[in-house]
């Protein structure tokens, strides 16, 4: 190309030359000294000319891979922010994912994390220390802010986890419940807290045996929820209107892989969300679709905070004012509209008020309220210890019963033994003195054998002694 170009201008020189020739003779020296030095500027500026167009290009370039590059950043920007979108696996967005965050954080309301432990003492106090700003060497330490104000509140009921590593995560978790706690003192970056109830005795090994070095602590227990359950990017569908549960992390979490786990619960979390049967009437919801306009209440014109009773008043309808509606605190459903509610519920949409229709029916697993399956399980507990204090007694009774019985049986058993030799004895004399009245009787009888001969022998000379005295009379006479 550039051959061509330099054949070009050596043409277009040529040329000039040329035509300056053949117009000499008309032309002035001036019209040829203006012509030469027009072609002169005209070659000389062809360079810097060449050089800038190619600046230009090379710029304009730049320009159009920048604007792509704009473009796409532009186009990842909204992604991030609001999701791609793209069927069923779309990554969710950054404002969708913060919104989740922000509702996570309403229901745990304030929290501290990654306070490291500091000890116990003897009375059952313990001191939690926060993760301070590592110092760089060379550098003076910073000054602690004498306006800062205490780590926790004083004073506050707040709720101990134990942190641990988890799948995937860099940032450590709560792993281990360790107990309700309130708040003794607080300072910027130390906190003293106490249980207020005696700790379990997993919650005492957890902590002496140095699984708790890092610290969570909540101002309110985390909700129950199905989400958490489910498989990331895992879509609702007709046969699970959740999505699909992570097997893995549920049987992982419920350690399934344990002879003590409680197959029945697992076995619950898994079926989250599928078509019901008629085997769980306690869980079944409705999926209804409404046919005609319908408005419910979900605000109570009742307004209270979180701490004082939860987040929804006895009617379901939500007190908290991060949960209220700015639009009235009612929903408008328009006809065609589906919504998943309680079999009640649906009873009540369906067969008393006739504005909906039954689509299918589902299991959803009851969610748990930490607050009163932790004190029902703490009372529970303490009932076991109170009756198990009361078997310890009772087994102390029967075992003072039974060191008794063994007593008196083995003195039983002595006194046996003497029977029995008394029984041994008495046979012996029993057989001696058989014998010796067997030995009597014989001579009884031999003696009365002998008695009647020498009555009978006496009797026969009586009579003879009686006749002979007879006879002896007449002879007299």
């Amino acid at each position: 190309m550039k051959f061509i170009i330099l054949a070009v201008l050596l043409a277009m020189f040529i040329a000039f030359v040329v035509m300056v020739v053949k117009a000499a003779k008309q032309w002035r020296w001036y019209h040829i000294t203006s012509a030469v030095i027009a072609m002169l500027l005209a070659i000389v500026l062809l360079f810097p000319t060449a050089g800038v167009l190619k600046s230009r290009q090379a710029w304009h370039k730049i320009k159009e891979d920048l604007e792509k590059r704009l473009a796409n950043v532009e186009d990842e920007n909204r992604q991030l922010q609001f999701g791609d979108g793209g069927g069923a696996t779309g990554a969710e967005g950054l404002k969708s994912l913060s919104l989740k965050l922000s509702n996570l954080g309403t229901e745990a309301g304030r929290r501290w994390r990654s306070l490291a432990f500091g000890g116990a003492d003897p009375s059952g106090q313990i001191i939690l220390r926060a993760n301070t700003a590592p110092v760089v060497p060379g550098q003076p330490a910073p000054e602690a802010d004498a306006a800062a104000g205490p780590l926790v509140p004083v004073g506050l009921v707040v709720y101990g986890f134990a942190e641990g590593k988890f799948r995937d995560l860099e940032q450590p978790v709560p792993m281990v419940y360790l107990g309700e706690f309130k708040v003794i003192a607080s300072q910027p970056n130390v906190v003293t807290i106490a249980p207020t109830f005696p700790l379990e005795r997993n919650q005492l090994d957890a902590i002496n045996s140095g699984r708790a070095t890092s610290w969570s602590l909540y101002e309110m227990l985390p909700l129950d929820g199905h989400e958490p359950f489910i498989a990331e990017g895992s879509k609702a569908d007709e046969d699970n209107i959740l999505g699909r549960v992570d097997d893995e992390l549920v049987k992982m979490i419920l350690r399934a892989n344990r002879e003590e786990s409680n197959k029945e619960t697992i076995a619950n979390y898994l079926r989250d969300g599928q078509r019901g049967s008629p085997e769980d009437p306690a869980a079944r919801w409705i999926k209804v679709r409404f046919d005609k306009k319908y408005t419910i209440d979900v605000d109570s014109p009742e307004q209270r905070g979180a701490l004082e009773g939860g987040f929804f008043d006895n009617n379901g309808r939500a007190v908290d004012s991060s949960l209220q509606r700015a639009d009235g605190g009612s929903i408008t459903f328009a006809v065609g509209d589906e919504l998943v509610v309680k079999e009640e519920a649906a009873k009540l949409l369906i067969d008393q008020e006739k504005v909906a229709s039954l689509v299918d029916t589902y299991y959803l697993r009851p969610l748990n309220d930490y607050r009163y399956v932790l004190r029902r399980i703490r009372l529970q507990i303490s009932e076991l210890d109170i009756r198990i204090a009361e078997m310890q007694y009772e087994k102390q009774v029967l075992d003072a019963a039974i060191a008794a019985t063994l007593g008196m049986l083995e003195k039983g058993q002595e006194e046996k033994l003497k029977l029995e030799q008394d029984l041994a004895q008495h046979q012996v004399e029993n057989v001696a003195l058989k014998e010796y009245f067997d030995q009597v009787r014989e001579d009884l009888r031999q003696m009365k054998e002998a008695t009647s001969v020498l009555y009978r022998d006496n009797f026969v000379k009586l009579r003879q002694i009686q006749q002979l005295a007879a006879a002896a009379m007449l002879t007299d006479t």
